[in-house]
């Protein structure tokens, strides 16, 4: 974050309600209706299942992008500021992730105070071009110290929300775009060479504008920016489902890369978890942590490492993202065909104990299920490490969809997963199948989907 700008002036997941989720998108793009209940057809004009189930995003996954970001630092003078060779490491570490996960990328050179630096710019494939929804963040630090919170934790946050976007190979409606900014420390100077070579018809594709600069503060706020209401109101939803209060983000709209995107006209939004400004006692007692120190102590200094991180707040700010993405990028430019089939009762996961399972039954199709058939899961549970979650179908057949893992630590499995089904008779009973194969957590199936 830019210290010359801001001397102007966040593990309990839960099910978001569909209805809410997509009402915040229809308020910043085309209207969208509920999907349908139990053998009813969607509606006209009803929102695809991803808007409805975005990923969990996990914190140790977004760490390791903190930890390289860090070795890179360490090997280039303590730094990743413009002009250095930290910088250039750090651009082509995001880059070799982005290539490899099927994006576009391309790099924007530019030069400021006689030396040269880069923007990394990645494109989802697919999506309506004229309908952009693009996330960012700085990539570089100060010279004082390898910025790990500003803004390694915002471009790790968002690097990992990409690469999630190819692990579940979506096909939004909307463009998606990301974008690595450099030189922000200098005052946004990355993000503004962008904006400003954009020609009025591409800054006017741009929907929205999302920018996520230091996420993982140590004694974290949960700062929403007060722009575009909207968006505004798209991660005040988000929060409100996991029962955290936020707070206008209210230290100066200079602040950050939102900026030169808001100053051309572009809604912009995004999520911040304080800098070296004081936490106060009320701020304490709504998110813990301590009252009258800094939300990040370490802000713009040597100490801002991979130690100067918090994992809840890092957690719940990159999950975020991933809402965002999905919400938005996702909402509907051309109505989706289909027809949803759900279960709604609540089923029991009994700790370390036998499979359970809920039923839905699919009539009035013809033929076989799709080949990519999409199966939405809403699991609570306190270690989702411990389940066991297959999809069966009327014939037996069964198809596993979650493996149980000691390493997943978070809690809730809230996601879409893709089914190649097409050997399959599309009528008849299937069930979700879940097991607890360990002990100490509970949880319960909440609903369950199929979408032909």
């Amino acid at each position: 974050m830019s210290q010359r700008a801001l001397r102007r002036s966040r593990l309990r997941r839960s099910a978001l309600a569909t209805a809410a989720a997509l009402s915040v998108a229809a308020a910043v793009f085309a209207p969208a209706a509920r999907a349908a209940r139990p053998a009813a057809p969607a509606a006209p004009a009803a929102a695809p299942s991803a808007a409805l189930a975005a990923p969990d995003i996990p914190v140790a996954n977004v760490k390791a992008h903190l930890a390289q970001l860090q070795s890179i630092a360490t090997a280039n003078g303590g730094n990743r500021a413009h002009g250095k060779a930290g910088y250039k490491a750090s651009i082509d570490y995001v880059k070799g992730k982005l290539d490899a996960a099927g994006f576009t990328t391309t790099l924007q050179s530019y030069t400021y105070s006689g030396a040269t630096s880069w923007n990394l710019i990645a494109d989802w494939p697919g999506g309506d071009a004229s309908h952009v929804v693009m996330v960012g963040a700085h990539l570089d630090s100060v010279t004082a110290g390898p910025g790990i919170n500003d803004d390694g934790s915002g471009s790790a946050g968002i690097l990992e929300a990409a690469l999630a976007v190819s692990r579940a190979a979506l096909q939004p409606t909307k463009h998606l775009r990301f974008g690595w900014w450099g030189t922000e420390e200098a005052g946004m100077v990355g993000s503004k060479n962008y904006v400003n070579s954009l020609s009025s018809a591409d800054r006017s594709k741009i929907e929205a504008y999302l920018n996520f600069d230091m996420i993982g503060s140590p004694n974290p706020g949960y700062f929403v920016y007060d722009d575009a209401a909207a968006l505004d109101q798209l991660f005040q939803t988000y929060f409100s489902g996991l029962g955290v209060a936020t707070e206008p983000e209210t230290e100066g709209d200079g602040r950050s890369d939102h900026s030169p995107f808001k100053n051309a006209g572009i809604p912009v939004g995004g999520l911040f978890s304080g800098a070296d400004y004081i936490k106060t006692s009320a701020q304490a007692a709504k998110w813990g942590g301590t009252s009258g120190q800094a939300f990040d102590r370490c802000y713009h200094q040597s100490c801002d490492t991979s130690a100067n991180i918090n994992d809840v707040a890092l957690d719940r700010m990159s999950d975020a993202i991933a809402y965002a993405l999905w919400t938005l990028g996702t909402g509907t430019t051309t109505p989706p065909t289909g027809t949803v089939f759900e279960n709604t009762a609540d089923v029991a996961v009994p700790d370390n104990g036998a499979a359970v399972t809920s039923s839905v039954t699919v009539t009035g199709r013809t033929g076989n299920a799709p080949a990519a058939l999409a199966v939405g899961v809403d699991i609570k549970h306190t270690y989702r490490g411990d389940l066991v979650i297959d999809l069966v179908a009327p014939d037996g057949s069964t198809y596993r969809l979650k493996s149980s893992s000691s390493s997943d630590s978070a809690d809730n499995v809230i996601t879409t997963y893709t089914v190649n089904a097409s050997s399959e008779v599309a009528n008849g009973t299937w069930k979700l199948k879940v097991q607890d194969v360990a002990a100490q957590d509970t949880g319960y199936i909440d609903s369950w989907k199929l979408t032909f």
